[in-house]
């Protein structure tokens, strides 16, 4: 329908004054007038008043709080809306506490996206919330610390030592390599180089994986921790009875009353961490090195206690024979390792172990908070909230990217990446990857087919940080980075870099299949990255 609206002049009406309005009526209001279904199925409802000068969304909160959940803002944002707001941070009237603010609530909303925060009872949510510092953005914190190391919930690949596993953001678990103890969980003890899912797990959504020599750990969603392999918590050759292989996913009994979130597989032991933030380690305890005196084959988890009994854990990470943490507190994160200490490996300025976990204090000096660990085989490496990387302990073949082999005692930052901003390192054996945040790769420490490097170097090992050309000539963003951190002879270690859109990429040792790509007559290893085929981690 169109409409003509004239106007008048004091000589009458003139034409030129003529407009033409086209009706942006519809033949169908009613369709016009629906609405996202998100907007339409608002859980609560509160209503606000407004005066002239207030946040122009004061009088519908519910509108606000919306946007804040569906945008899944950091809790920092959060807290920066409160801050300079006094909607944000007025009691806003919503179940199930009408006088938390609305960015609390927003938060708390958050939070129960979250597949562990989920199926918690209302006792426990608020003892998390109690032991993060009293507020659901603190929570929310503590969620997305651990999200960010561990890629929970999310694609993860796992490059093992002469196996691989693959996690899909679906919770889909593929396996491939070596399979001499039924580590791939297919039911056979058959090698494969070609990823298949691990069909028994049907049904079940898994969260995160770990590996360790012929034995593979899987958490799932409920907190469920399957294993298969090797039936042990250490290394089986220090077992003292004989240990059994099991070739398919079995529910480890011994975790059931552990609602786990993560698993570790060292040399020596295996660690779990716990919904609530708690460590549990299994095995190695007959010397105490982990603060037990349990039997070394003992099957049943022991806390660890010390400093770390009530400051809630976010990732945990397992090198030969320590362990490290990332803790949460109010005011930042922090590191605490225990275990052996040779060759500096526990970052405290000594080579002594220690029984009890312990705080490293450089951060603090390096004015640094730290958001990633990663523990390997016998050095360790963290990234910090600026993008900063440390790296200490043994510095044999260059893989703690000072230019030299010498250990280091303590955290010790890497020049040689004082241009880079780095959001992901992995420590392997010897080798140690970071990932910028523009998706480039670097690498340094052991090796040449096993760093990405294609024969252009000096010599078999890199002393000093060294962009890993050849997936910057994939042209695509890489995100994640694993590699083998605990060889076990006669395995190589391999490497796999996970693209933004999903894309797999490996290179290394691939003798028995664990690079998922099929090799050559007579190859045992690639420098160059190949594409695995089979295996949807968008």
């Amino acid at each position: 329908m169109d409409t003509t609206i004239t106007t008048a002049t004091s000589n009458g009406v003139s034409p030129a004054a003529t407009l033409q309005l086209h009706s942006i009526i519809p033949e169908n209001p009613t369709i016009a007038m629906e609405l996202p279904s998100s907007f339409m199925c608002l859980k609560r409802q509160s209503l606000g008043n407004s005066a002239p000068g207030d946040f122009f969304l004061a009088s519908c909160p519910s509108i606000a709080l919306h946007v804040l959940t569906t945008c899944d803002l950091d809790p920092r944002d959060l807290a920066k809306l409160e801050a300079t707001c006094s909607f944000f941070r007025k009691p806003a009237s919503f179940s199930p506490d009408l006088e938390l603010s609305i960015s609390e609530v927003a938060a708390l909303d958050i939070c129960q996206k979250r597949a562990i925060f989920k199926r918690m009872g209302e006792e426990e949510r608020q003892e998390m919330k109690r032991k993060c510092g009293g507020s659901w953005k603190l929570v929310l914190s503590f969620l997305r610390a651990g999200e960010y190391g561990l890629r929970r919930e999310k694609s993860q690949p796992l490059a093992g030592p002469g196996h691989s596993i693959a996690v899909t953001s679906k919770g889909v678990v593929y396996s491939f390599g070596s399979n001499g103890s039924g580590q791939l969980g297919h039911g056979t003890v058959e090698d494969t180089w070609q990823p298949q899912p691990i069909r028994s797990l049907n049904g079940i959504r898994i969260i995160q994986a770990a590996l360790g020599a012929d034995r593979t750990m899987l958490i799932s969603d409920a907190g469920e921790v399957y294993a298969f392999g090797k039936d042990c918590f250490s290394d089986p050759g220090l077992v003292v009875q004989e240990t059994k292989v099991i070739t398919a996913p079995q529910r480890v009994k011994s975790l059931s009353e552990i609602f786990v979130v993560q698993a570790a597989i060292g040399y020596h032991f295996t660690a779990v961490l716990s919904r609530e933030g708690r460590v549990y380690t299994l095995s190695w305890g007959k010397d105490e090195k982990l603060g037990h005196g349990t039997d070394l084959n003992c099957l049943l988890p022991q806390p660890l206690l010390g400093d770390l009994e009530n400051v809630p854990v976010v990732q945990i990470s397992a090198g030969f024979c320590y362990l490290l943490a990332l803790a949460f507190t109010p005011t930042g994160m922090a590191v605490y390792s225990v275990g052996c200490g040779l060759g500096g490996k526990l970052g405290h300025g000594s080579t002594a172990s220690g029984k009890q976990p312990r705080l490293i204090e450089e951060f603090s000096l390096l004015k640094m908070e730290p958001v990633m660990i990663s523990a390997g085989a016998w050095h360790a490496a963290v990234v910090g909230r600026d993008g900063r990387v440390c790296t200490w302990g043994w510095g044999r073949y260059g893989c703690l990217g000072h230019g030299t082999e010498e250990f280091e005692l303590a955290p010790r930052v890497v020049d040689g990446l004082k241009d880079v901003k780095a959001v992901h390192v992995a420590a392997g054996e010897y080798t140690t990857f970071v990932v910028s945040d523009d998706g480039q790769v670097y690498s340094f420490g052991c090796g040449e087919a096993n760093l990405g490097h294609q024969g252009d170097m000096e010599g078999n090992n890199t002393l000093t940080p060294k962009l890993v050309s050849s997936l910057k000539e994939t042209k695509e963003r890489v995100v994640h980075v694993s590699s083998t951190k605990s060889v076990s002879f006669p395995w190589n270690g391999h490497t796999f870099a996970m693209t933004e859109s999903g894309t797999l990429y490996a290179f290394g040792s691939g003798g028995r299949g664990q690079l998922g790509v099929k090799l050559g007559d007579n190859m045992m290893e690639r420098a160059e990255p190949a594409k695995v085929i089979g295996i949807d981690l968008s």
